[in-house]
């Protein structure tokens, strides 16, 4: 999956190097699992920064230790949900995210309304597909989301449809649709942001 990511981000003109989190869990499915990455994934930061990392991004769509990374770095750090919900903003009046599980919603509403949008969401809809599915069985899971973002296109009212994960971006080539509603991948987004802060800084 940090391969894929690395490989999108590459697409939209960013240079990046993929760092794993080896010592946090395989998968971030819910609030457990966010507590626990969120030590190593800090010390990956500190690294990072150190380092003379231009920016850094937060390959996780709940935006895991965003803030404390925040705090710790000497560059701009980049959350792939916040960057989704900054773009789908600009992309309209309303969006729906589409994401993996149920236990997922309550963080993303949380994420979304932490950052003022509650009012241009329409829905947070899960597919109940695990995140690790969508790397192991992608023919599988593919089209299960597909369908939900095709119910979200028809059921929300809304201009653009966020991917609520990481690994769903491989999801805007599989999906044709002459809706007009925009597709936003939360890697895309954060790594044109990320450009665009390095330009600006």
């Amino acid at each position: 999956m940090p391969d894929a990511m690395v490989a999108t981000a590459h697409k939209a003109g960013v240079e990046v190097v993929g760092i794993t989190s080896h010592d946090g869990p395989a998968a971030i499915q819910g609030p457990e699992d966010g507590d626990a990455c969120v030590p190593p994934l800090i010390e990956l930061v500190r690294k990072a920064s150190g380092a003379g990392a231009q920016a850094i991004i937060i390959g996780c769509f709940d935006d895991t230790g965003l803030g404390a990374a925040r705090e710790i770095a000497a560059c701009p750090v980049i959350g792939i949900g916040q960057a989704a919900y900054h773009m789908a903003v600009l992309a309209g009046r309303k969006f729906s995210v589409v994401t993996t599980l149920d236990i997922s919603v309550p963080v993303l509403e949380a994420n979304i309304h932490a950052y003022g949008f509650t009012a241009q969401l329409a829905r947070v809809r899960a597919s109940a597909v695990p995140v690790l599915d969508l790397e192991t069985d992608p023919d599988a899971s593919g089209p299960i989301v597909i369908d939900e973002i095709k119910r979200s296109i028809a059921e929300d009212g809304v201009d653009s449809v966020v991917l609520g994960c990481a690994g769903m971006v491989d999801i805007p080539d599989k999906f044709a649709s002459e809706s007009g509603v925009v597709l936003i991948d939360g890697v895309t987004a954060a790594a044109k942001l990320a450009r665009l802060l390095t330009i600006l800084t």
